[in-house]
């Protein structure tokens, strides 16, 4: 830990920073106490509310993108059937277990039809178009962001993004767009894309800190020492503010909107304190293994589910253009080269099996979610997961009918089990206004939508 009289040197040289009019990162001067701490929202823990006289919390709504890359072998994809009468093809039958807290949503188009840079570039946004060029970076206000705006007072994170693969800010990737297009799905705004996190040990720190676990005396050390620099800071803030000018004071109280906001997360911790969180320890970084990486991302986004810390997740299992082999099943090709089958049946099949092992993880994942109580039932059932491509036929890079689902329970307001066509083809953006909608925020337009989805039941059928 740094000597006291460290502090006040480095507290002393920010302040000349903001004096001077440069740049000051939002948390530099607060570093120490911005990490989150990690206390779940357990529906078996509720007991430790009735202790304090509290009453157990109401049913939370979560959202969650699960993106898969290189497009989708439709063959095997498509169900037959309609409505509740569908059968499961071979990429969606491991996903069996939860046919119930299934729509399979067929005939929905791309708004954005560019290649791989479109196709997860408008998933979130809606966005009829982007950038022309390597620098030209250019969408909207991301679904995922615009919820986390919506949740930010409620949770410590608004969100997470995170990805199987690093990300890349910089560059040309898909058709000479810039590579952000084909890394990310979130954007703050129209030229703000948000970089992905793929090492396991930075989204643990993240979530808990540098404690080292989740153990409940580690996080407990965590919150005092917090709390003793944020009280520190804000007497310095305070006193500063009496010796310097207007446009100086305007400048530290942009300053000490962050600092409110760490008091914040400090307070919903204090909350949660008497709580606990299952016990695991700070992973190393990114394993080699890529199951072993992923099912170390799964844990850690079901931690940060369960405790609240956020409601909103986006993941990529990959990168549009992933070159990931998959030995592991039988398919040694690169995805991406394998994805531009030409249509051929061998290869066609190939490329299914790497569909399918996607679904096969997913389900593991969601079992997971099944199997952590939350209020009223699990995280499933809580939770509306946005899981598919933004590519459908990969050979031609087709953004006609995407393979799309929508999984869970939506905290009540999924009606699940079902196989829905559009013969209008509407696109993805209306669905985006829809889920929107059952997460509490409804918009009347979201990118290049022209209305919204019907995903319930009309009545009387």
């Amino acid at each position: 830990m740094p000597s006291e009289a460290g502090s006040e040197h480095t507290w002393r040289r920010h302040m000349l920073r903001i004096l001077a009019g440069k740049t000051l990162p939002r948390r530099t001067l607060l570093k120490g106490v911005g990490a989150t701490l990690a206390l779940p929202f357990l529906d078996a823990m509720f007991p430790a509310f009735g202790l304090r006289g509290q009453s157990a919390p109401g049913r939370v709504h979560r959202f969650q993108t699960f993106y898969v890359p290189n497009g989708m072998a439709m063959e095997y994809w498509s169900p037959t059937g309609e409505g509740r009468d569908f059968g499961l093809t071979p990429i969606l039958e491991p996903l069996e277990p939860f046919r119930e807290q299934m729509l399979v949503l067929s005939g929905v188009r791309a708004n954005w039809v560019q290649i791989h840079a479109g196709a997860s570039g408008s998933f979130l946004t809606g966005i009829p178009q982007g950038g022309r060029t390597e620098t030209e970076i250019i969408a909207d206000v991301s679904m995922d962001q615009l919820l986390a705006r919506k949740f930010a007072q409620e949770t410590q994170l608004a969100s997470l993004e995170l990805a199987m693969d690093a990300s890349a800010n910089a560059g040309a990737c898909s058709s000479n767009l810039s590579c952000v297009y084909t890394h990310t799905l979130s954007w703050r705004g129209p030229t703000q894309p948000l970089p992905t996190e793929y090492n396991p040990r930075a989204v643990f720190e993240r979530l808990f800190g540098d404690t080292g676990s989740t153990e409940r005396a580690a996080r407990e050390a965590r919150l005092r020492q917090q709390a003793s620099i944020l009280d520190s800071v804000t007497d310095k803030i305070g006193a500063l503010s009496r010796e310097i000018g207007a446009q100086d004071q305007i400048k530290v109280e942009q300053y000490t909107e962050a600092i409110r906001d760490v008091e914040r997360r400090i307070q919903k911790a204090e909350e949660q304190i008497d709580i606990e969180l299952p016990n695991i320890e700070q992973p190393e970084g990114a394993p080699p293994v890529f199951e072993d990486h992923l099912e170390l991302m799964m844990d850690l986004k079901i931690l940060a589910l369960q405790a609240d810390l956020t409601r909103v997740i986006t993941f990529m299992i990959g990168k549009e253009q992933s070159p990931r082999p998959y030995p592991q099943i039988d398919v040694p090709d690169a995805h991406h080269p394998l994805s531009h089958h030409n249509n051929q049946p061998e290869l066609v099949e190939r490329m299914s099996r790497i569909n399918r092992y996607h679904t096969e993880l997913f389900s593991q994942y969601l079992a997971k979610l099944r199997d952590t109580p939350d209020v009223d039932g699990t995280l499933l059932d809580n939770m509306t997961i946005l899981y598919g491509s933004g590519i459908s036929n990969s050979t031609r890079h087709s953004g006609q009918n995407l393979p799309l689902l929508v999984m869970g329970g939506g905290a009540g307001t999924l009606n699940g089990g079902r196989h829905l066509t559009y013969a209008d083809e509407p696109g993805m953006a209306n669905l985006l206004v829809t889920l929107m909608d059952k997460l509490g925020l409804p918009v009347d337009a979201h990118g290049a939508s022209t209305g919204a989805l019907q995903l319930d039941p009309l009545p009387g059928i």
